[in-house]
């Protein structure tokens, strides 16, 4: 991710003041990914960054790859995340270079975890289904484990129960007494929502946690605020439980976790705490250093942008500048 692109600024919705933490509606903007992908980018904006240690988050379709390559983002490097992928429709499949060579589907969870340095590429197979729908999202790391060892887990069972007409999938974290197998290294929650009938559902939240929640198909309404598929609503923190109204077939992400109070660095694919890490990360890649060779993959490895020519600076997850 280029930080050096133009962001848009937050949206209000009419009736919500903007120092309302609980209804803030973040529209997403189209970046493109590789050659043949466009995604809504809804994490990082102006004024709000992050939401617990989700500090990104891209949402791709529903589009129709029929007769297209679908997906095709060559090898490239990551520092100081880890990065979780959950389809709705479509199939890709990860490289790394740990070695490891996995297809995800809708249903399944792929988890990376980049440590110090790690590359990989995510690309549709040659024969693939015509349509391709889902997420791509960042979890920042906090020390010591974005100095650590990279790792990759794949996830094909997770817990998944129905709660009236509401059916619920836990990527990550816990949720009404079920915990996710996905390791992760900050308290953090990620829960996919399918309305099943016309009924309101309430979900219990977690006071300490702040909360975002995002349309991927179909409508819904919370907080008397309509969203829309590729809009993000910033629930804010201090909540008992969340009430939504969603049409039946709606799917929705709901985002959480404790406020990461660690002042970020993001450039290009990098998460880092200083413009001096996010430069070695930089000059190690395009030298061939520690982020080795993604398995399978013949394709040339990205190169990374040229540093903007003014100093990269920490900013905390409210976009406030660190020092």
């Amino acid at each position: 991710m280029d930080r050096t692109e133009s962001m848009p600024a937050q949206t209000v919705p009419a009736g919500v003041a903007d120092t309302d933490p609980g209804s803030v509606l973040l529209p997403g903007h189209d970046v493109p990914l590789g050659r043949y992908t466009t995604v809504r980018r809804l994490l990082p904006q102006r004024q709000r960054r992050m939401v617990g240690a989700w500090c990104f988050v891209d949402h791709f379709g529903p589009d129709d790859v029929a007769e297209r390559p679908g997906m095709e983002v060559p090898p490239h490097p990551h520092t100081g995340l880890q990065t979780v992928t959950w389809l709705l429709d479509g199939e890709i499949v990860h490289r790394d270079s740990l070695g490891n060579v996995q297809p995800i589907r809708p249903g399944e969870l792929n988890v990376m975890t980049s440590g110090h340095g790690i590359a990989h590429s995510e690309r549709s197979p040659a024969t693939h289904p015509p349509l391709m729908h889902g997420v791509q999202l960042w979890v920042a790391l906090p020390d010591p484990a974005r100095a650590g060892a990279a790792d990759f887990a794949h996830h094909a069972d997770l817990p998944a129960w129905r709660d009236g007409d509401l059916a619920v999938t836990l990527l990550v974290g816990e949720l009404a007494g079920a915990r996710s197998p996905a390791v992760v290294h900050t308290p953090l929650l990620g829960a996919q929502l399918a309305a099943r009938g016309p009924a309101p559902a309430t979900l219990p939240l977690r006071r300490d946690f702040e909360y975002g929640l995002l349309a991927m198909s179909g409508a819904a309404r919370v907080d008397e605020v309509a969203l829309a598929p590729g809009a993000l609503l910033y629930l804010g923190a201090g909540r008992d439980a969340v009430t939504l109204h969603a049409e039946p077939g709606s799917r929705l992400l709901l985002l959480g976790g404790a406020p990461f109070e660690e002042p970020l660095v993001m450039w290009w694919n990098f998460v880092g705490r200083s413009h001096e890490e996010v430069a070695a990360a930089r000059e190690d890649w395009m030298a061939g250093r520690r982020f080795g060779t993604v398995a399978d993959d013949a394709a040339p490895p990205l190169p990374a942008p040229a540093l903007p020519t003014t100093r990269l600076k920490a900013r905390d997850r409210r976009g406030t500048l660190s020092g």
